[in-house]
Order: structure tokens, then C-alpha cells, then sequence
């Protein structure tokens, strides 16, 4: 039985014919009037708002229709050496990775693609760059932005750039981006400004064989980021293995006292000591300083012992001196009075008018001369 079908396809579609299974021709919009014979067909229709073709005929296409590609679709095939930006309608929309091999339906939406040499470089063009960084704001994101790599780096920071396991170059404050197919990138970022570490609860013995357990603070900044990351995998920690090997050399080879005495020793010896280490894998210590010296608790007790004996020492020769004192200016007083009656006979009177202030009543018998001579009644 012959048959003839009619198809119907919008302004905004497009339409395969396939004629048992195969392709047959590409439908555009309107009316169609389809013998069909004793063949099977089928219709299939696609919207142009949505321009990629993906379906199974794409490859075939490509090979066997060069005629129908280049009248119905744009033609997108990139090598592995290549990236695409698709743009629809002038809007970036999609970064295409390479080895693509895609079909975009003509018509209803502009669709352009802007090949890119990978070769040419890793980092993308700072106008490019910066249109990725405005597309995040906009309502329609980019798709295939895993295949770069976005870095901001803030003010007072710079970034490694590390390209395939070595080391490329720094990265100044402010946005960049690179290509990530093909290669492998990573960024770490590095403060220049001035940085603290804390080197806490190292328990150290003297010389004498005492435990301190001590906590220090330093600070220190970058001079030269190639120069240290490219000797150096993690110079922070190498610098902070430092600060623990020069704080057991200042303490090790001194005694509690010397360390008592001069506190600052320590932060003398491991500035001179960092100095030296550091250097070479450009960085420096601007300043150390031991925060806390902690001693064991039978050590402070001792200590304590003996600053109470010390001063306890010290009392007691202030007051032999002061009765020295005492002593000689009684003797220089007696020798006086020895050799002026008057003298003596004055310092009676003082004694006895002190002795007069502490008491209610006096009665007296026999003149002046019994108060000082005789019988003093008291009550």
C-alpha cells in the first residue's frame, strides 16, 4: 500500500528525514508532503533555541554529507593541540576542550567558535581572562570552565606557578588564568608581608641537667620566593625545624644561671644562628623572642629556697650593720656625758620627762633631788 504522510515543521525547528533508518535530507519550516511508498520513515525535529546536535548521525555527517553540513550546521572540529570558545549570539557560553568534533544547527542562534593554540601558552590573554572572571557574574554560567584555572591574588601576596612539576615564574597581585588540557598547573600562594611562627612546649635540658620547657615567638618575611621554594619544599617548615635546632643550641650548652642572669642570650644566640641558616633559601628573622620559661616543680621550689635565703642574708647584714651604728653612736653619747656633767644631768631630764608622758600621777617626797636620787612613787 503507497501512502503519503504530511509533516509539519515550526519556524523555530529543523527535521531529519530518515527513510528506513537512514538519513535522507534535512526538513526546514512549513509544510511537507512525504511519500512514503512501502518504506518506513520517521521524522525527527529539533529546536534551534537548543543549536547543539547531538545525535548519532553527527559523525556520519561530518564524513559522508560535507554538502548538508555546510548548508545546515557550523562545522566545529578541534585538534588536540586546540581549545574553543563558543559564543552564542556574542555571549561567551561554553569553552570547548580539545580533540572536539561537534555540529551546531545554523539559523535561529548565532553560534561562532574562536579557536585557541595551547601551544602558543599556558596563560590566557589578560582580555580574556578578565571576560571569564565578568561571565561568573552573570545569570548564565560558562560551561567547561574546569578546563581552566582561575587565580586572584590578593595585595601583599604572590603566587608559585608550578607548570608540569617545575617551577615557572611568580605571579603578581591580581587575576590570572591558564589553560589546564594538556598540562598539569598548580598555584600556591606566598605572603611577602611580615609573618609570625610559634615554636610552643619544647622541653630542653641545661647544661647543668635541668628541664626547661621553653616558648618562643618569631617573626620573619620572604626575600626571595624562587630562590627558597626552588631549594625548598615547604620553607615554612624548614624554618620552623631551625627555630627548634638553634633553641636547643642556646639553651644545651649553658646553665640555669647563665640563663637567669642573661635572659636575652637566647634570643641573641638563635638570631645569629637563623641568620646564618636562612640566607641561602632567601628568607630572614626579623625578630625572636622567647615568650616562657617554664621550670619543673621541684625546681621552683628549690629556686624559691633560695631567693629566701639570699634575701634573708641580706636582712641580716643590714641589721648587724644598723646595730653597729647603734652601738658606736651609744659609745660616742657615754663618752661625752663622761667629761660634762651638765650634758649627763640633761639627758636625765629628757629620760625622765618620757617617763613623765606614760604615766597619770607622780607624788614626790623630798625635793627635786629624791626624783632623781632617791624614791620615785608611781601609781
Amino acid at each position: 500500500m503507497l501512502k503519503i504522510q504530511r509533516i509539519t515543521v515550526k519556524k523555530n525547528e529543523r527535521a531529519l528525514l530518515l527513510r528506513n533508518g537512514d538519513f535522507e535530507r534535512v526538513l526546514h519550516s512549513g509544510r511537507h508532503w512525504l511519500f512514503a511508498g512501502t518504506d518506513q520513515l520517521r521524522v525527527e525535529t529539533f529546536a534551534l533555541e537548543q543549536p547543539a546536535f547531538t545525535h548519532g548521525l553527527a559523525d556520519y555527517l561530518m564524513a559522508q554529507e560535507p554538502a548538508v553540513v555546510a548548508a545546515e550546521f557550523l562545522r566545529v572540529e578541534l585538534s588536540e593541540t586546540e581549545a574553543g570558545l563558543r559564543s552564542e549570539n556574542g555571549v561567551l557560553v561554553e569553552i570547548l576542550p580539545p580533540g572536539t568534533r561537534r555540529l551546531y544547527w545554523k539559523g535561529l542562534v548565532d553560534v561562532s567558535v574562536q579557536v585557541v593554540d595551547l601551544q602558543a601558552g599556558a596563560e590566557l590573554p589578560a582580555a580574556l581572562a578578565a571576560r571569564l572572571t565578568q561571565t561568573q557574574l552573570r545569570q548564565r554560567s560558562v560551561s567547561g570552565l574546569n578546563g581552566v584555572l582561575q587565580v586572584q591574588v590578593p595585595a601583599g601576596q604572590c603566587a608559585l606557578l608550578t607548570i608540569d612539576g617545575k617551577v615557572d615564574r611568580l605571579l603578581q597581585a591580581g587575576s590570572h588564568a591558564f589553560w589546564k588540557f594538556g598540562r598539569s598547573i598548580a598555584v600556591e600562594l606566598v605572603d611577602l608581608r611580615l609573618q609570625a611562627v610559634e615554636v610552643s612546649g619544647q622541653d630542653i635540658m641545661t647544661r647543668d641537667k635541668v628541664s626547661l620547657r621553653l616558648n618562643l615567638s618569631a617573626t620573619y618575611r620572604h626575600t626571595d620566593v624562587l630562590r627558597a621554594f626552588a631549594q625548598l619544599q615547604k620553607p615554612a617548615e624548614h624554618l620552623y625545624r631551625e627555630l627548634q635546632f638553634a633553641l636547643r643550641a642556646a639553651v644545651g650548652t649553658r646553665t640555669l644561671d647563665e640563663l637567669l642572669e642573661n635572659k636575652t642570650v637566647i634570643d641573641d644566640v638563635v638570631t645569629a644562628h637563623m641568620a646564618a641558616k636562612l640566607q641561602p633559601f632567601g628568607m630572614v628573622v626579623e625578630s625572636v623572642g622567647v615568650k616562657d620559661i617554664v621550670l619543673p616543680g621541684e625546681m621552683k621550689a628549690i629556686l624559691t629556697q633560695v631567693v629566701q635565703a639570699e634575701k634573708q642574708a641580706q636582712a641580716n647584714v643590714i641589721r648587724r650593720r644598723e646595730e653597729t651604728a647603734a652601738t658606736r653612736s651609744l659609745l660616742n653619747t657615754a663618752k661625752v656625758m663622761e667629761d660634762n656633767p651638765v650634758a649627763l644631768r640633761m639627758k636625765e631630764l629628757e629620760t625622765l620627762e618620757r617617763v613623765a608622758e606614760r604615766i597619770d600621777k607622780i607624788s614626790v617626797f623630798g625635793g627635786l633631788d629624791q626624783v632623781l636620787n632617791g624614791l620615785v612613787k608611781m601609781r
